[in-house]
């Protein structure tokens, strides 16, 4: 009888140990991930701990934002903008009036959608850096804007889209004063030269992108077509920078002064 109790003790006990093992194991990967938390978490937080973490990337069809803002934002023929010129959604040929913050809404996210749906929180570090620099807060924002590489390489027209310009630069196809960069929001300063690798220049988006008469290259880069390679000459002006559409950064830096 009492081996009988010893053994129950035993196999408990053991069970005991393993599954401690296995929890402890749990909640340390979790501490790790939420960024050295004390305590145990409760057992969902544990597992939403594993759930891959989300891009900021649009991944769903891009032209979808010009109905959603009412404007053509690339100048694209094939934005759907074009046919039905109202909003997306049952109820969106409703005419609305937009209130102050409605319309410095709407300016940011026009200028956020433009360079390829940029998060939140970097959009904001832009405007604090646009703060600290000395001039207008609006113009420093959109230069600033205009010197991240795949905006840099947008305008040279070796790609056809924003949104093809930063998979470009993030698959390795470019190279920023020889080096290779693989960072879209690197921030490119005045003489810096962008070249396209010699590997990657018969790629047909590349060629499709060169022979476009779709859009102008600006004056603030100078660009030799048959190298594929370019320099960055200058930081911009607004009235320099080649907008489709009325862009309002003005609005967008009210919407941050407020909040």
């Amino acid at each position: 009888m009492d081996s009988d109790v010893n053994a129950i003790f035993f196999i408990s006990k053991f069970d005991f140990f393993l599954l401690f093992n296995i929890f402890a194991s749990n909640s340390r990967k979790c501490v790790a991930i939420h960024g050295g938390a004390t305590g145990v978490r409760p057992y969902r937080d544990n597992l939403l701990a594993y759930e891959e973490p989300q891009m900021s990337n649009r991944i769903s069809a891009k032209h979808k934002i010009d109905r959603r803002l009412g404007v053509n934002l690339w100048g694209r023929p094939k934005s759907p903008f074009n046919k039905r010129e109202y909003g997306p959604g049952q109820h969106g040929q409703r005419r609305k009036k937009p209130s102050d913050f409605g319309v410095q809404l709407m300016a940011k996210q026009k200028l956020k959608g433009y360079y390829g749906n940029i998060g939140e929180k970097q959009f904001r570090r832009y405007y604090r850096e646009a703060v600290r620099r000395r001039g207008d807060t609006g113009e420093n924002l959109v230069g600033i804007l205009e010197c991240r590489l795949d905006a840099v390489i947008y305008r040279m027209k070796f790609v056809p889209t924003v949104f093809g310009a930063r998979q470009f630069v993030s698959h390795g196809h470019v190279s920023v004063n020889g080096r290779r960069v693989t960072i879209p929001s690197f921030l490119c300063k005045e003489g810096d030269v962008i070249e396209v690798k010699e590997k990657s220049r018969e790629i047909p988006m590349v060629l499709e992108a060169v022979a476009s008469s779709e859009r102008d290259i600006p004056d603030y880069v100078d660009v030799d077509t048959s190298k594929l390679k370019g320099t960055f000459l200058r930081q911009p002006k607004l009235d320099e920078i080649p907008y489709p559409v009325r862009m309002e950064p003005n609005f967008v830096i009210e919407y941050y002064s407020r909040n």
